[in-house]
């Protein structure tokens, strides 16, 4: 008979501690882990132009796998091909999650896919069921390769020209992937300033964040059927709140920006101001990049593009934020609750009581972490309150814009970002798996009345 000694632990004993990590336990550490060997390899003397400290390679590393796009270092400029390379591999992981990514070479490996994957899989796509996953993971990669190879291809035919095969044809590659996947990375100086008024570009980029950031989930079933009627309600809940706030953006941003010298006053023509206006109301929600000079916004403007930034894209999207379906819920509940209603409900179809608990659980929870985060740099860094918490938004939405903060952060300032990119990127995943968890009392407490208001 085995003998079995104090503290002993079997390969079986170990492989059972490892599959009773939670999913968003394994998928933490897998981002973590990410964001480490990307650290290490931009540290690689074949990666930078000029060497660049640990602290700076960790931070790029970890805006890139969060998709943020907040950089200490100028892109185009700090690093070399090989570091531009592994920037667009960071991002595409981070973008997408590196669990798709896993299971799909799983697939092709003609590996079956374990229930603890599908678990895991589940919760990187920031699902409540398992459903067809792999259905979702499949179309998940078919519309990445057409829109990114799309966008790659209109984008060449704006800088091939300008900057030769080689270079125009990586740059519109690097682009339409850091666009796609709502990341904000760019080679160029001053982010996309040179390209205010070029309308390829603008359409291009903006068409490549939106649609990453309306969620594959909402791409799956378009792809099946275009009537608006039989949508899920997810479905129309996220279209319209993206059409809604984008166009309420835009006429905002034109208001309240159009004489402001620094921004759209500065411009030469009409066309210029109306593509500005467009470009920078639809990118704030995630997307990262600038036309403008974020750093010369009135105030009353950055305060609305904060809103934006929180809000965020969609869920089972490349985009950040407490999500657009998250912003719906609430205007129903609160709309619900002034017309004296039970339940809110849209489209014919009611909301469940358990879902806007988990949205009330998400957007405190979300509200907490930005506060906490602005209140700690405003404590350590001698910057301006606005700018300051805009940076704290940006960095927990994966928005990536920033009032020329980013590089004026001292190091202490440089770590509170990176952990607000962190648990922006990790957060909604975690929550979510935490909120989906569903528990069934044995008994109820009679309820009674509490005076609010």
């Amino acid at each position: 008979m085995k003998r079995w000694l104090p503290g002993h632990v079997t390969r079986v004993g170990r492989r059972r501690r490892i599959i009773a990590l939670s999913p968003p336990v394994v998928l933490t550490l897998g981002f973590l882990g990410l964001i480490l060997l990307g650290a290490v390899l931009l540290k690689l003397p074949a990666a930078s132009r000029h060497s660049i400290g640990w602290l700076e390679a960790l931070f790029t590393s970890t805006s890139a796998v969060t998709v943020t796009g907040l950089t200490v270092v100028e892109t185009g400029t700090a690093f070399t091909r090989f570091g531009e390379i592994v920037l667009l591999g960071l991002i595409q992981l981070g973008g997408l999650g590196f669990m798709t990514f896993a299971v799909l070479v799983m697939r092709l490996l003609g590996q079956r896919l374990r229930l603890s994957h599908q678990v895991l899989l589940r919760d990187d796509l920031n699902q409540t069921a398992l459903g067809d996953l792999m259905r979702l993971v499949r179309i998940v990669i078919v519309v990445v390769l057409i829109f990114e190879g799309l966008g790659t291809l209109l984008l060449a035919g704006v800088w091939v020209p300008r900057y030769g095969w080689a270079e125009g044809f990586f740059q519109a590659l690097f682009h339409a992937v850091s666009a796609f996947n709502n990341a904000g990375f760019t080679l160029f100086a001053g982010n996309l300033s040179q390209w205010v008024g070029h309308p390829l570009v603008n359409i291009v980029v903006s068409l490549l964040f939106i649609v990453g950031g309306l969620g594959f989930s909402v791409l799956s079933e378009l792809h099946q059927q275009w009537r608006f009627r039989r949508l899920s309600l997810h479905s129309k809940l996220m279209l319209v709140g993206t059409v809604g706030l984008n166009v309420g953006a835009f006429g905002a941003f034109a208001m309240l920006e159009w004489r402001n010298p620094g921004t759209l006053g500065g411009l030469d023509t009409f066309g210029e101001r109306l593509w500005a206006a467009w470009f920078q109301a639809a990118t704030p929600r995630t997307a990262g990049f600038n036309t403008l000079d974020i750093g010369e916004l009135r105030e009353s403007t950055a305060f609305v593009m904060i809103g934006l930034m929180f809000i965020g894209g969609g869920s089972t999207s490349t985009a950040g934020g407490v999500k657009v379906t998250t912003f719906m819920i609430l205007l129903l509940a609160t709309g619900a609750y002034l017309r004296h209603r039970p339940v809110p409900n849209a489209f014919g179809r009611s909301v469940s009581s358990e879902d806007v608990l988990k949205v009330l659980a998400l957007t405190f929870i979300s509200l907490v972490v930005v506060a906490t985060g602005t209140f700690v740099l405003s404590v350590s860094q001698q910057l301006a309150f606005l700018d300051l918490a805009f940076e704290a938004v940006s960095a927990f939405s994966t928005a990536g814009l920033t009032r020329d903060v980013t590089t004026r952060l001292d190091g202490f300032g440089e770590l509170v970002v990176m952990l607000l990119m962190f648990i922006g990127r990790m957060g909604p995943l975690t929550f979510g798996f935490l909120l989906a968890t569903s528990h069934t009392d044995r008994y109820r407490y009679p309820p009674q009345t509490i005076y609010l208001g």
